[in-house]
């Protein structure tokens, strides 16, 4: 037992998954109050398309993935990611209950049409329009690749680098493409991922590779 406490320890920090639940859960209590309406005209530009379900919903396998694969691997890397994963979705909580906000440009669409607008409608009924800003499936996807670019085994592999880019990007544009967010959401994460980016990857131990440059996507 005291091997296995040893080797996992680190498990510990992910125990903030119950307090970001929990808080998240009480948010999402406010269906029907008044709201801040997040908007920007490019939204209205953007046409809607279910296609993008597709890499919205692989957000939950790539972000849970790294966190395995770097939890059994690196406890630097491990460390590194939570620290940046979990200190902007507290921020985005913080924000979110002290400025309530959300969207109103859901379209009406088909769930019949086909299997993608069937999920697409089925997430937004579990998951209605509002504590969007900012957009914790941008900011997250940010921080996993950075963590995998950052990472002396994975970013050797450039079709796994590669993919992990274009995955990053494809996730970023379905909260657009599939009306669960607006661009300024979009860009209220890709600034709080470069403020917390030195916090969690500019700290050096000694002997270690020094990051520089801002954030390496």
């Amino acid at each position: 037992m005291k091997q296995l406490i040893k080797k996992y320890g680190h498990i510990w920090i992910l125990s903030y998954g119950i307090i970001y639940l929990s808080w998240f859960s009480k948010l999402q209590e406010n269906v029907g109050k008044p709201y801040h309406v997040i908007h920007a005209a490019l939204d209205d530009m953007i046409p809607f398309c279910e296609y993008f379900i597709v890499p919205y919903l692989l957000w939950f396998l790539y972000v849970a993935a790294t966190i395995i694969y770097f939890f059994f691997t690196s406890k630097e890397d491990y460390y590194r990611l939570c620290t940046f994963l979990f200190t902007g979705m507290t921020i985005s909580l913080l924000v979110c209950t002290l400025y309530p906000n959300g969207t109103n440009f859901r379209p009406v669409i088909d769930s019949s049409k086909n299997i993608f607008c069937f999920l697409v409608n089925t997430l937004w009924k579990l998951d209605p329009c509002i504590n969007v800003f900012p957009s914790i499936h941008v900011y997250n996807s940010i921080g996993v690749h950075i963590a995998v670019s950052h990472s002396s085994t994975l970013s050797k592999n450039k079709l796994l680098l590669n993919g992990s880019r274009i995955l990053m990007i494809l996730i970023c544009m379905a909260t657009v493409f599939l009306k669960q967010h607006s661009v300024v959401d979009v860009m209220g994460s890709l600034l709080m991922a470069t403020v917390i980016y030195p916090i969690a990857y500019a700290p050096e131990t000694s002997g270690k590779k020094r990051y520089a440059g801002g954030l390496n996507i």
